[in-house]
């Protein structure tokens, strides 16, 4: 006897998983991979959420650190994630962004007019992924704090991913900012290995690579790349003032002879979003 189609699947055999539960059953479907590349796209997430204050003109300076102990954090001096809170979902900004798969600026409204990324789970699912992660917003005159683990709010009692930690309450407020400083988010996290393949690590060469292509490509931000994994702390700035013509002499090999000089083609032009 053969069991007919429809008895071998029915609505009892779908899956649904609600929030981040999505990210963390399938990984590569939001990140990619699981191999090294998708450690490093981690940070691409959230660098260009900093790279798209800087496109719409709110942010100078983007600087990314990678810790020795494995962590990576981006700071920006963009306007800062929005902290008030979210009419429809009652969370603040910050926690609608970081929890919510496709909740953002980046959809309508005046958040942004072009962005690098547009679905809106970059760094929700960074969060969904990580141990621990750590952001920080300067808006308004105060400095906003909130603590995650595995996308679930609450408190570290300690530094680091194995300190214990306690759900609790959301957004919270830690201080005032300081006379002079400027607006902007600050984001730390440390990436969850479960979801990973074994061995899989950040390139550092490649967030290299992509804080120079960045710099080119937007040129009205400085990028600073940090990094403490090694003997001794290496510094290196990326601007480009001049952006693509940059770029091009930066591509040139040295000594070559130019045909001509850089012909630089600019313009302006408005477009409509259908």
């Amino acid at each position: 006897m053969t069991a007919q189609p429809e008895t071998l699947y029915g609505a009892d055999d779908l899956t649904h998983l609600e929030g981040l539960d999505a990210v963390r059953k399938r990984p590569g479907m939001y990140i990619g991979s699981t191999d090294s590349r998708g450690v490093g796209h981690l940070v691409n997430e959230i660098l260009d959420n900093s790279t798209d204050e800087g496109v719409a003109g709110h942010a100078k300076k983007v600087d990314v650190i990678l810790h020795a102990d494995g962590s990576v954090r981006v700071d920006d001096d963009g306007r800062g994630i929005p902290t008030d809170v979210h009419a429809k979902s009652g969370i603040s900004g910050v926690e609608l962004v970081l929890t919510r798969l496709h909740a953002g600026g980046k959809f309508g409204g005046s958040g942004y007019k072009t962005s690098g990324g547009l679905h809106g789970v970059g760094a929700s699912a960074v969060n969904a992924l990580s141990r621990r992660f750590d952001v920080t917003v300067r808006r308004g005159g105060k400095v906003h704090s909130m603590s995650f683990r595995h996308g679930v709010p609450g408190i570290f009692d300690g530094d680091g991913p194995d300190a214990p930690f306690t759900p609790g309450p959301g957004l919270q407020i830690v201080g005032a900012m300081k006379r002079g400083q400027r607006t902007g988010t600050s984001i730390r996290w440390w990436h969850d290995p479960r979801y990973f393949e074994t061995g899989a690590a950040l390139d550092t060469e490649a967030v290299r690579l992509k804080l120079r292509n960045t710099a080119f490509l937007v040129p009205g931000v400085a990028y600073r790349l940090r990094d403490e994994t090694g003997e001794k702390a290496v510094e290196e700035s990326f601007h480009f003032p001049n952006g693509l013509t940059d770029m091009v002499e930066y591509l040139a090999p040295a000594g070559d002879r130019p045909v001509s000089g850089t012909l630089l083609v600019t313009g302006e032009g408005t477009y409509r979003e259908n």
